[in-house]
């Protein structure tokens, strides 16, 4: 039996995209920035307490540049971004996927945000469920984590709601946008024990 931790993850192939009930969730692509920098707009004051990138609105080019940097580190297999749109409308939901990867332990992190409009409808739940069933059937997940600011109660709630286990706080872990030092908690679900 080979090791399939020690493989080439550029050889690895998987699909771009696949749907949950109500999302279709797709690696970013070309053209995509002006959907993406809409959402970033429309969401800020939300966004900008718990993500950097939403300090400042960034301008269309920026955003349209950071899609095509994520399709180029999708396809090099060294970040996952994956968008969320609504499978019926093609409206672009919110961003999520697989962030600070690593391929020897199959362990991944699960990030999302989701456009302020699109709030409480249950859609992050459905999404983080999804992205994990992606990389337990496609990518051998071993471990997946959800860290969130201690202070940011929904995003909480979306990685309990996915059936998540808060495993600690990390205190005093960064400094938000005023300086302040947050807590941040992590989440975690293991092959073994939670997998199903």
């Amino acid at each position: 039996m080979t090791n399939s931790s020690s493989m080439n993850p550029l050889m690895l192939s998987f699909p771009e995209s696949f749907d949950t009930q109500r999302l279709t969730i797709r690696a970013p692509r070309w053209g995509d920035g002006t959907a993406v920098n809409e959402a970033i707009r429309e969401s800020a004051e939300q966004l900008r307490l718990w993500l950097p990138f939403a300090e400042k609105i960034p301008s269309l080019e920026e955003s349209e540049a950071n899609a095509r940097k994520a399709r180029l580190q999708f396809l090099e297999r060294t970040d996952m971004m994956l968008h969320l749109r609504d499978r019926f409308t093609d409206e672009f939901v919110g961003s999520s996927g697989l962030h600070r990867i690593d391929w020897n332990a199959r362990c991944f992190e699960i990030g999302y945000w989701i456009r302020t409009s699109r709030t409480g409808e249950g859609l992050m739940t459905e999404a983080v469920r999804g992205i994990e069933q992606f990389a337990i059937s496609y990518l051998e997940a071993n471990r997946l984590e959800i860290h969130c600011d201690a202070r940011n109660v929904r995003s909480a709630k979306v990685a309990e709601r996915a059936g998540y286990t808060l495993e600690g706080v990390l205190r005093k872990m960064r400094r938000d946008s005023t300086g302040t030092l947050v807590d941040m908690m992590v989440f975690a679900k293991v092959k073994g024990d939670e997998f199903e």
